[in-house]
């Protein structure tokens, strides 16, 4: 039965891509495109300042360890090697990042290939690549990246099963599904999702008999290991940060209409429109027929879309959060496109008006973005322009060494860990020699080495927002707190926020008193 499947969608997807394909749907237009969208970003990501979580990340990079309180290692082991190949600057923080779109466009195209032709792959990379989330996020070092990277690949190796019906390529979806894993715990919703997919495929279900598939379940299980490791080495800090999101504290409706508002918008409104028309045909094609090519792509993106609207029911979901669902929607609304090509009827030429238009929509609002992040067009927007975080750092850098120098410093504190990423990153790039260390939170920086208690014993400038400022807090660890002044983060003129500077003399006992308390 399932080898008369895969006969019968081979058959039907040498008939459909038996009509000429356009221009812009042949694969070497697609390189070509790809190709020119990766060339600009390393150009904007070598160019553009650190965000503050890149800016964090950064120091992830400089210290490469089996896990983090935030988040799984990937993202600082791809920073780590792109440190190593370009060195420590912000192109050394994203390139691997970068690379990893254009690697996810490329499972895309065969991932579409083999599910619906080559029409269909076509458009899932020129959609992939137009999706204003995917498009914004390719030049930010987070662990989405790689997490968007790997439940592509894992949707890929379960339809090169589906084409082949080698089982074998369950040992590739148990490594990629690992990898996942490692790069952001989200990816727990992925396996959920392929379990479902193979209790409700009755051809896919057959694969429960082969030894591969649970082979590739303990394959997952190994790769995920060392986290697991450093989780109970370190008190298990990361699985609490980020499991203790899910659990509801209070419950509110306010948070819904802007997650699927966020989420249709990031997704491209246009493409979004095909993709829940794909969604819906998902949605019957699996409850009626169990066709386990679109039940494939709706069923693996369930448990996770229901877990975000779970958490919309009691907190913010954030933007970024639901990029791993992206691959498996463009896929859905590539089918919707690829399928109106050649039909009549308003609504098919409704899906190819979109599918045109979309496009070109989404990739200049990246272009313009990339362009912004690099030299801003306007500062009019102050703290509402979306890269107010990279503004500024060089400059405040400056007048923070000079301060330093002046006052005798030898190190930075701070209470914030996007303050000490970018102070960090900043004055690494100036040159400075200076140390910079977070007094809370220390948690963050078990990776790194402790703080120095000779740098420690000599005087330093604590470094915070006004918003933000907890220097009363700091006067039962130091002898004197004495505030010496602001700086002021600008961009184009325009002030984005004050920085206040405190000279902190006298630690009260060595590095176990002075970071041993909470700043707030």
């Amino acid at each position: 039965m399932l080898s008369a499947t895969m006969s019968d969608r081979r058959a039907w997807r040498e008939w459909n891509d038996q009509r000429p394909l356009q221009w812009w749907l042949k694969p070497a237009a697609l390189i070509v495109f790809v190709l020119a969208l990766t060339a600009i970003r390393i150009w904007a990501g070598g160019h553009a300042w650190l965000s503050e979580d890149e800016a964090y990340y950064r120091l992830w990079g400089l210290n490469p360890a089996a896990g983090y309180y935030d988040h799984p290692p990937m993202i600082g082991w791809w920073i780590a090697a792109g440190q190593a190949l370009v060195g420590d600057k912000a192109l050394g923080v994203r390139l691997f990042g970068i690379l990893a779109t254009a690697l996810g466009s490329l499972a895309l195209w065969r991932t579409g290939v083999l599910l619906h032709g080559h029409r269909a792959a076509g458009w899932a990379v020129l959609f992939f690549n137009a999706t204003i989330l995917i498009g914004i996020g390719s030049l930010i070092a987070t662990p989405d990246t790689p997490s968007v990277l790997f439940w592509g690949l894992t949707i890929w190796a379960l339809a090169e099963w589906l084409d082949r019906g080698n089982a074998n390529w369950f040992l590739a979806v148990g490594l990629f599904a690992g990898l996942g894993l490692i790069s952001k715990y989200s990816v727990l919703f992925l396996g959920a999702g392929i379990i479902l997919w193979l209790l409700v495929s009755p051809r896919a279900r057959r694969a429960f008999a082969t030894w591969q598939l649970w082979a590739g379940g303990i394959l997952a299980m190994l790769v995920t290991a060392p986290v697991i490791w450093w989780n109970a080495t370190h008190d298990w800090a990361s699985f609490v940060k980020q499991f203790g999101r899910a659990v509801p504290h209070q419950w509110t409706g306010r948070f819904i209409g802007e997650f699927i508002g966020a989420e249709l918008g990031l997704l491209n409104p246009a493409i979004a429109m095909i993709a829940l028309v794909g969604i819906g045909i998902a949605v019957k094609r699996t409850v009626m027929n169990r066709e386990e090519a679109w039940s494939l792509l709706l069923c693996s993106s369930l448990p996770f879309f229901f877990y975000l609207l779970f958490h919309s029911l009691h907190a913010r979901v954030q933007a970024n959060w639901p990029a791993p669902l992206f691959p498996a929607l463009v896929l859905m609304a590539a089918f919707v496109a690829a399928d109106a090509e050649g039909r009549e009827g308003l609504l098919a030429k409704l899906w190819r008006g979109l599918s045109k238009f979309g496009v070109p929509l989404g990739v200049a609002v990246s272009l313009v973005i990339y362009v912004h992040a690099v030299s801003p067009l306007t500062g009019s927007l102050a703290r509402k322009d979306p890269t107010f975080q990279l503004r500024g750092w060089q400059e405040i850098a400056s007048e923070l060494g000079d301060m330093a120098q002046r006052e005798g410093a030898a190190w930075v504190a701070t209470s914030a860990y996007g303050m000490t990423g970018q102070l960090a990153f900043a004055l690494e790039q100036a040159g400075s020699d200076l140390a910079v260390y977070q007094l809370d939170e220390r948690i963050r920086y078990a990776m790194a080495p402790a703080p120095d208690p000779a740098i420690v014993a000599r005087p330093a400038l604590y470094v915070a927002v006004a918003r933000r400022d907890h220097a009363d807090t700091l006067r039962a660890r130091f002898a004197r707190v004495e505030r010496i002044g602001e700086i002021a983060r600008t961009v184009r003129g325009v002030r984005l926020e004050t920085l206040r500077v405190y000279r902190l003399v006298g630690p009260r006992g060595g590095p176990d008193v002075v970071f041993s308390q909470d700043t707030r």
